[in-house]
C-alpha cells in the first residue's frame, strides 16, 4: 500500500505555447483570454485539471474490463474520473450505495455517520479527480462534499500577449444547394508565442482525508509533465511543459509561507526583443539558473526540486 502524504508541497508549472489557443473564451467567440488592463494571457484552473484528468484516463485505459469499469488496484484504489464527457453523476453515486447495500434518500446522505462515511470513502477511492481535486457531490443522490488537497490558480503568461486573428477556408462545402459557393470561409485565433506561469498547492493533512497518497501524487506531477503530450489539436498549435518546481516541506503544515517561496523563483526574458521561444527566457531562484535536477535548500527544513 501506498505512503500517505506527510508533507505539504507548492509548485511553479511553467508552459508555453506557440502560433496556438491555449484556452478559449466561449463567451468571446472563442478568444484566448486575456487580462484586459495588463494584457498578460490566462489559462483557466479548469483547463489545466481538464488536462490532468484526460491523461490519466488515457494512461489507465489498458487497466478496463471488457465492460469499461477500472478493477480495483491491490490497495483497493480505482483511477477512473468523476468529471468526463458525457458522465451521469447520479449513476455514479448510486455504486456507491450499492456498495455497502444502501437506499440512497433524495437529496440527504445516511443519517448514520458511519454509513455517510463508507458512502464519501468509496467515492475517494473510486475516483482520482476526487481524491485530488474534490467535488460536490450534492446531487438527487447525495454524496456529499469533498475538498481536494490539490488546488490550482489561473496560469498567467510572463509577458503580455498579442492576439491574431486569421482568416481559413473550406473547399468542400455542407449541402448541395452550395455547390455554386466557390468555399466556406472561417476565423482561427492564435497567439504567435505566450509562457505561461501558474501555481499550485498540496495540502497533506486534506489528502489524508480523501486519501491522496505518494502515488497519487507522482501520477499528479507526471500528468502536468505529459498533459501536453496527448492533447494535440490544430487549434492548439504547439503546447509544452516547460517547468516543474516543486517545493517540498518537511511537515503536513509546511515550513514557510508558500507566496514567499514563489516570489523566489522568477521567469527573465533575456533581451529587450519580443520572445518567440522558451529558450528567450531564463528560469532564476534567488538569482541563480535553475539546472536540471538541481535541488535548493530554500528555508529551514523546505526543498526546491527541479521535477522536469
Amino acid at each position: 500500500m501506498a505512503e500517505p502524504l506527510k508533507n505539504r508541497h507548492d509548485f511553479v508549472l511553467l508552459f508555453d505555447v506557440k502560433d496556438g489557443n491555449p484556452n478559449g473564451d466561449p463567451d468571446a467567440g472563442n478568444l484566448p483570454r486575456l487580462d484586459a488592463e495588463t494584457g498578460h494571457g490566462l489559462v483557466t484552473d479548469v483547463c489545466l485539471k481538464r488536462k490532468v484528468r484526460n491523461y490519466v484516463a488515457l494512461t489507465h485505459v489498458a487497466d478496463q474490463d471488457e465492460e469499461g469499469n477500472y478493477p480495483a488496484l491491490p490497495e483497493g484504489k480505482r483511477y477512473e474520473i468523476y468529471v468526463r464527457e458525457k458522465a451521469i453523476l447520479n449513476l455514479q453515486h448510486k455504486r456507491a450505495y450499492a456498495k455497502y447495500q444502501l437506499t440512497p434518500e433524495e437529496k440527504k446522505l445516511p443519517k448514520d455517520m458511519q454509513k455517510a462515511r463508507e458512502v464519501i470513502g468509496s467515492m475517494c477511492a473510486n475516483f482520482f479527480d476526487i481524491r485530488a481535486f474534490g467535488a460536490v457531490m450534492t446531487t438527487e443522490i447525495n454524496c456529499g462534499q469533498v475538498r481536494g488537497p490539490i488546488q490550482m490558480t489561473f496560469a498567467r503568461s510572463v509577458d503580455p500577449v498579442v492576439t491574431s486573428e486569421h482568416s481559413i477556408t473550406r473547399m468542400a462545402v455542407t449541402n448541395e444547394k452550395d455547390l455554386e459557393k466557390e468555399r466556406t470561409m472561417g476565423r482561427k485565433f492564435t497567439v504567435p508565442y505566450g509562457l505561461y506561469r501558474a501555481h499550485g498547492f498540496v495540502s497533506a493533512h486534506l489528502a489524508r482525508q480523501t486519501g491522496f497518497d505518494e502515488d497519487d501524487l507522482e501520477l499528479f506531477f507526471k500528468a502536468l509533465e505529459q498533459m501536453f503530450e496527448h492533447d494535440r489539436s490544430a487549434a492548439r498549435g504547439e503546447m509544452a511543459t516547460r517547468g516543474l518546481y516543486v517545493f517540498k516541506h518537511e511537515s503536513e503544515l509546511g515550513n514557510a509561507p508558500a507566496h514567499a517561496l514563489f516570489d523566489r523563483l522568477t521567469v527573465v526574458r533575456k533581451s529587450e526583443e519580443v520572445a518567440r521561444d522558451f529558450g528567450d527566457y531564463v528560469v532564476l531562484f534567488d538569482g541563480q539558473p535553475v539546472a536540471v535536477g538541481q535541488v535548493f535548500d530554500v528555508a529551514r527544513d523546505v526543498k526546491l526540486t527541479r521535477w522536469y
